[in-house]
């Protein structure tokens, strides 16, 4: 069921899906929200194009900043584990799927190791669903965004990668279920229920 139309409040920045520019909307311009995950909106304009809006800009959209994110910030500092960089990590949508980066089977390695100067130094390689999206420099910059977030992280870089091409077969089969897709163990190829 698609979503009401909204008018923005206010400009607003917004990133070109799945190209990568970015672009001001102007205040007035009539979108609907397709994807609200991780953080940020996926919405499109009366003109068909696609754009993420960050949850910094929520309030142009009429939005008030995620509740969840808001409690978690209240709720204090939580200690480190490699259990709690992969849920952050499950944090990160990719703008045009709604699942997250985890699930999709994008995230290759995850490396921590100790920083030079104390705590924790995390690296990431991943992959894209396909290598010529645009979206990859916005996706990495979620992922070091938000685990530098996190407690005791001196150090995070994401570096993508394509090899091995990502195919459907990496995902979860939460993922799969989510999105209506079976495959068939010998085929990269996705079948749609």
């Amino acid at each position: 069921m698609p979503s009401a139309v909204i008018e923005l409040k206010r400009d607003c920045q917004a990133t070109q899906v799945p190209y990568g520019g970015v672009q001001v909307l102007p205040a007035g311009s009539r979108v609907r929200i397709t994807q609200s995950l991780g953080g940020s909106y996926t919405v499109t304009t009366e003109q068909g194009a696609m754009m993420r809006i960050e949850a910094n800009n929520a309030d142009a959209l009429g939005l008030a900043p995620d509740a969840k994110q808001a409690q978690a910030a209240e709720a204090g500092p939580v200690p480190f584990s490699e259990k709690l960089v992969w849920d952050r990590l499950k944090t990160v949508f990719d703008p045009e799927i709604p699942v997250n980066i985890v699930d999709l089977g994008l995230v290759y390695a995850c490396q921590i190791t100790p920083a030079e100067t104390g705590g924790h130094k995390i690296e990431i390689k991943m992959s894209m669903t396909a290598p010529g999206c645009g979206m990859g420099d916005v996706l990495r910059a979620d992922i070091e965004r938000k685990l530098s977030q996190l407690p005791e992280v001196r150090q995070v870089h994401a570096e993508i990668v394509f090899d091995p091409p990502w195919t459907p077969t990496r995902m979860s089969d939460a993922a799969k279920l989510q999105l209506g897709l079976d495959l068939d163990p010998g085929s990269p190829f996705p079948v749609y229920r």
